[in-house]
């Protein structure tokens, strides 16, 4: 699924692509599911001849703010993917939703699962209102942290990957912070000493940053892997040091990495490093 790092990445290549202050001439809907509200109907009659006035990133939603108060937002969940095409070139099987641009592009969700979801409403708040801070805000402190660490009774991975406490981290960059911090994510949010607080704080910016620098995270080469709308991989495989090197050695003592299910995820980590 495309965390922090991902979705910024597509919003930057979104603007560069100067999506700003066109219009959306039509959109079209091929899978209906692909929208969470409203209908279908509603929403092609919403969308005619709204103009994009600015494209942003909250938690994992990719956010565009449109003519007359309106926001579309786009959650891209595990395989979904932004596609930008010019006028007339063919449409591909996993396309779901189509937007006819005033320049004569093609804006196209392209999700091979089917998870991702788009919304339209003209609140805002209605849509992204219940998520937590952002990690990379000044509303992201080590007070805060520290607060909700000791509020919460919770398995600290589980915990850090709750939407309306931290937005945006996911599987990838929470085993990343975990061993950053060397904390093992079997612990219980509220355990954490004040120094194992402050190394979590430290290390959550930390791994987003890096995955934000290398333009996120691809994994592989197959359909459901990430690929920004310029079609580029992420290259942050390269900085990870626990997730998915199971059987590879730590970077720091040379334990073997394992894997373990935590909260039903996938997790991994150094046993030695992450007591």
């Amino acid at each position: 699924m495309p965390e922090l790092p991902e979705v910024q990445t597509v919003v930057n290549d979104l603007c560069a692509a100067k999506l700003i202050g066109k219009r959306i001439c039509t959109a079209q809907v091929s899978w209906p599911r692909s929208l969470a509200i409203p209908s279908v109907r509603k929403f092609v009659h919403m969308m005619a001849n709204r103009r994009i006035v600015n494209i942003w990133r909250r938690g994992k939603f990719i956010v565009f703010d449109l003519s007359d108060g309106l926001h579309l937002f786009i959650h891209l969940r595990m395989t979904g993917r932004l596609h930008l095409h010019a006028k007339g070139e063919s449409r591909a099987k996993h396309e779901h939703v189509h937007f006819l641009l005033s320049d004569g592009r093609e804006l196209r969700l392209h999700d091979t699962r089917k998870f991702a979801r788009v919304y339209c409403s003209s609140v805002c708040e209605d849509i992204v209102g219940p998520l937590g801070v952002e990690p990379l805000s000044k509303g992201f402190t080590k007070a805060y942290l520290k607060k909700i660490c000791r509020e919460k009774n919770r398995m600290v991975k589980p915990f850090l990957l709750d939407q309306t406490i931290i937005a945006g981290l996911g599987n990838i960059y929470v085993d990343e912070a975990l061993w950053l911090a060397r904390i093992n994510p079997l612990r219980i949010s509220s355990s954490l000493t004040d120094a194992e607080v402050r190394a979590l704080y430290g290390a959550i910016p930390k791994v987003l940053k890096s995955g934000l620098k290398n333009m996120g995270t691809t994994l592989g080469t197959g359909a459901a892997n990430f690929y920004s709308v310029a079609r580029r991989k992420g290259r942050n495989r390269d900085a990870l040091n626990v997730f998915r090197r199971t059987g590879m050695p730590c970077p720091e003592c040379g334990t073997k990495i394992r894997r373990i299910i935590v909260g039903q995820r996938s997790t991994h980590l150094c046993v030695k490093c992450q007591t």
